[in-house]
């Protein structure tokens, strides 16, 4: 072959790989990504959020590689509808998850598919979406065993054997600490203090004591999930945690007072990202989408509900949102009930549609040895107790606006709605939280028929 002729092709051969080497770096270029979510986990029981009762030491161990959210909260406070906030990028109403076990429409893009179409293998194990809806949010491999044994195993199995070189978007779910709790727990129940707003029984304090036990769990294996991954993964690797919501007590899972819907939110990326260092800049679920979309360097889609806060992690921007939207739409005939949130940074409005309709849940309708059953004794001193009986009032029945200064009244026990003093901003925030539902397409619907306050004859087990 003539000369030229082979310098020819020996050029072609070049220009062609320095077309495809630029390609291949730049997907070896964005970082890897990985997401561990609790399942009804409150914030406030975490040593790194004020906790005392336990320690978690690979929670701290994060936290200090770090930058801790002091105040990120949920778009709704029950599994399906805040997972698919989550993924979505919108607010229940938007996406079509509002009650729980309920999940967003199907031409709604996911988090997922976004990152697949970024250059991203993406995969999901354990309680990522709610039960075997994961696969309507783009993910390639799908694994929904929730268990740590299996998770483990699981996982350990997947990077091992990985070969695709991708950069991985790794989303892990835990079951813990959601009931059913363990009979056995390591934590002394009489040793230990409780939120202010649950009856101090007994049992109360044997069903936190086994729930504390998930949570020491989760954060063992929390541990040992990042050592995997920085095993497995590149060096620059995102690292989220957090929570869908508060732990199933009353006052938390299913209720829009803080300990429903705050939950703790650390994001580490070393060398990127400051070391030990916290924020007060109030964030939303929503905004995870945007953010991690906009660190990788994709472009956001239009109309989410969230703003991405990557100012936030590069200490660029000291805030992010003036206001935090939460909503609840109920969860099937446990729980009737709508309840709408707006919250400041130093106030909360909560709007309860229908003050008629009693507040109950799997807690207080199931009375499950493995969670719940604590309740009996709330009833039983109902009888002869005050304070016994206004909790269980405060429980079921729910005013249609609560209002609280959350500086002064940090754990919701003084609602100050329609006092003269606050009368002002309440009316502003509740025209502001109408607004934006309408914005929305809140049609604040009712899905099942609901339990009636003044019939509390009606409220039994039901399967």
């Amino acid at each position: 072959m003539h000369p030229h002729r082979l310098k020819l092709i020996a050029l072609t051969f070049l220009a062609q790989l320095t077309i495809a080497i630029p390609n291949l770096a730049s997907e070896q270029a964005k970082p890897d990504i990985v997401v561990f979510l609790a399942d009804d986990l409150s914030a406030r029981d975490l040593s790194i959020y004020g906790g005392t009762n336990i320690p978690t030491p690979a929670i701290h161990q994060l936290a200090s590689e770090g930058l801790t959210f002091n105040r990120a909260f949920v778009a709704s406070p029950s599994c399906a509808p805040s997972r698919a906030a989550l993924l979505t990028g919108l607010m229940p109403a938007r996406n079509g998850a509002e009650e729980n076990h309920s999940y967003p429409r199907e031409d709604i893009l996911g988090l997922p598919q976004i990152l697949r179409r970024l250059g991203y293998q993406t995969a999901a194990f354990g309680k990522v979406a709610h039960n075997k809806s994961a696969s309507r949010y783009g993910f390639e491999t799908i694994q929904l065993k929730k268990d740590i044994p299996e998770l483990r195993k699981n996982i350990k199995a997947f990077l091992t054997r990985r070969d695709d070189p991708r950069p991985l978007a790794l989303f892990v779910g835990v079951s813990d600490p959601h009931v059913p709790w363990p009979s056995e727990t390591t934590i002394d129940p009489d040793a230990m203090t409780l939120p202010p707003k649950l009856l101090d029984t007994p049992r109360t304090r044997v069903q936190r004591a086994r729930y504390l036990q998930e949570v020491k769990n989760l954060d063992a294996y929390l541990g040992e999930l990042r050592e995997l991954t920085q095993q497995h993964l590149s060096k620059d690797t995102i690292f989220v945690f957090s929570s869908d919501h508060g732990a199933q007590f009353p006052f938390g899972k299913w209720t829009l007072y803080d300990e429903g819907t705050h939950v703790p939110l650390v994001v580490v990326r070393p060398g990127k990202i400051e070391a030990d260092s916290r924020t007060n800049a109030m964030v939303s679920w929503i905004d995870i989408v945007p953010t991690l979309i906009d660190v990788v360097g994709g472009e956001l889609p239009e109309s989410l509900d969230g703003r991405p806060f990557s100012g936030v992690l590069r200490e660029a921007t000291p805030s992010h949102r003036k206001r935090i939207f939460s909503t609840h739409s109920g969860d099937r005939k446990m729980n009737v009930y709508l309840s709408r949130s707006i919250r400041t940074e130093r106030y909360k409005l909560i709007y309860n549609p229908h003050p008629e309709f009693a507040f109950t849940t799997h807690i207080d309708l199931l009375l499950r040895e493995t969670s719940g059953d604590y309740f009996k004794q709330w009833q039983k001193r109902s009888k002869t107790d005050a304070n016994a009986t206004s909790l269980i009032s405060l429980h079921h029945g729910r005013p249609e606006l609560e209002f609280y200064d959350l500086e002064r009244d940090p754990h919701e026990q003084t609602n100050l709605a329609g006092r003269a003093d606050v009368i002002e901003l309440q009316q502003e925030l509740l025209a502001e939280l109408k607004a934006w539902m309408k914005a929305q397409g809140d049609e604040l619907t009712v899905f099942h028929e609901p339990l009636m306050l003044d019939a509390p004859s009606t409220w039994v087990p039901r399967k």
